[in-house]
């Protein structure tokens, strides 16, 4: 058999690693970047971190004991996954610059065109393309006259000097907030333009001590345990929790969150301002031990009003104020609903993807999509949320290679799931979704199409996700 893996982030580092360790050698990774990272390379912005601990954002197979923090900033996760993906001889199979234009099902293989006119054929196709890469421009009158430096979060120009500028941020998600921390201290001037206000859970982030290290590397029993500890502590005291509204660890979450803001905004009218209407979780919970503090420092201010236009001397807002600036940062998200998209993929007798998602992007498993064999998705359709990335990541790479392993003891070509599989599987999700505390709107989430249902959200505990995805259920699968 020959794969292609498409995308070099945590998941196609992770691919290419089994794929070897699974005794295949006709594969080969394309990636659009220039280096490995994923989302890590993507992102560069100032304060840039992690809300998973790092000692579980990173692999079970390969744990790293010199972490510098318990959320580590996005640069040192990026060294981990170029050091991962060097130690285990993952970068000569990696085909960089190389983006993926067009996935075609025919004759039996997959047909791949590159944007640079390359052509690939392959038995399998893995896609590892993640889905925090694709921004979001807002669209708002009068954004492209702005006379000062304007750019997306997710393209940070680093060649543009913020100390001592006015600084205006658009947004307020996990983003907006940790770079309202990194650089109050040093602008003249902060404008953060909220929407809509979140809730801030409490982070502390302490770094870990020389000493804690050496003690992590002398004794890797201990440190496996406190990895083990950190990821049940986890997935109780969150992904349990967010999944049942009712349930005392969502109290203690919310409870969490109403005292952070009471406790640590001292303006009362500040401190409404940043109050949500909405319950903790339904939008993705913020992590932070100092967005509070610096957004209440003399030189920042939190702007509630709406944006009626951009100007070239700033933004203005529909109470008629201009709020100059010399930069413009549009802290503004993803297109979390792309997945393989833009790609143009045909599966069997010409079904074009577009048609097969027309409602909402969804799969089987949220990895395996009817009429399109042989194509697996390691970070699909409703995985948010339960396991997290990691532990996820390695469910589905080694369920996909166990159906792979089926394919040659049967003797077969072809694999997918049935449409009455997947079917059921959606509608679960779906009327799952519609239950959790993410389905309330006044949040204005990015889980949601405009079509009411969720594309990225994950109804499912940990514990049901494992039990679903530890073993292929060839009964809900079609073996050609």
């Amino acid at each position: 058999m020959r794969f292609v893996v498409i995308g070099a982030g945590m998941a196609g580092v992770l691919s290419g690693i089994r794929l070897r360790q699974a005794g295949y050698e006709d594969w080969i990774v394309y990636e659009k970047g220039d280096s490995v990272g994923g989302t890590w390379r993507e992102n560069t912005y100032p304060g840039l971190s992690c809300d998973v601990p790092s000692h579980i954002y990173s692999y079970a197979f390969e744990p790293n004991p010199d972490w510098s923090q318990r959320f580590s900033p996005g640069a040192e996760i990026r060294r981990y996954f170029e050091g991962v993906a060097d130690k285990y001889g993952i970068l000569p199979r990696i085909r960089f610059n190389e983006e993926v234009e067009r996935l075609e099902f025919r004759k039996g293989r997959w047909h791949l065109t590159l944007k640079s006119g390359k052509r690939d054929e392959a038995d399998v196709v893995i896609a590892a393309t993640g889905v925090l890469h694709h921004p979001m421009i807002p669209e708002i009158p009068g954004l492209g006259s702005f006379a000062g430096a304007c750019f997306h979060s997710a393209r940070w120009d680093h060649s543009v000097p913020t100390d001592g500028k006015r600084v205006g941020v658009i947004g307020t998600g996990s983003t907006a907030i940790q770079i309202t921390s990194a650089l109050v201290p040093s602008v003249a001037k902060f404008s953060l333009f909220q929407r809509t206000p979140q809730w801030i859970a409490p982070q502390e982030n302490a770094a870990y001590t020389e000493a804690e290290k050496a003690s992590f590397r002398e004794d890797p029993i201990a440190f496996r345990k406190l990895a083990d500890g950190l990821a049940k502590a986890f997935h109780e005291s969150f992904s349990n929790g967010v999944v049942d509204a009712n349930s005392e660890q969502m109290k203690n979450l919310e409870a969490a969150c109403r005292e952070n803001l009471e406790k640590s905004v001292k303006d009362p009218v500040l401190r409404e301002k940043l109050r949500p209407n909405y319950r903790a979780a339904c939008k993705r919970l913020i992590m932070s031990g100092d967005f509070y503090d610096a957004i209440q420092q003399p030189n920042a201010e939190l702007v509630t009003e709406g944006i009626e236009r951009i100007e070239p001397g700033g933004v203005r807002t529909k109470d008629g104020k201009l709020h100059e600036l010399d930069v413009l940062v549009l802290a503004t998200g993803f297109r979390v609903d792309r997945f393989l998209r833009p790609m143009k993929v045909i599966g069997r007798d010409g079904v074009d993807l577009e048609d097969a998602w027309k409602d909402r992007p969804k799969a089987y498993l949220s990895i395996s999509i009817p009429g399109f064999p042989n194509l697996w998705s390691i970070y699909g359709p409703n995985t948010n949320g339960g396991l997290g990335p990691g532990a996820f990541h390695e469910l589905v790479t080694r369920y996909a290679l166990e159906c792979m392993e089926r394919l040659i003891l049967d003797d077969k070509k072809e694999i997918e799931a049935k449409e009455d599989a997947y079917r059921r599987y959606n509608q679960v999700v779906d009327e799952g979704n519609a239950r959790k505390v993410w389905s309330d709107p006044r949040a204005h989430n990015y889980y949601w199409t405009e079509y009411g249902r969720s594309a990225v959200m994950c109804p499912f505990r940990p514990s049901e996700i494992w039990r679903m995805l530890r073993h292929p259920d060839f009964e809900d699968l079609i073996v050609r």
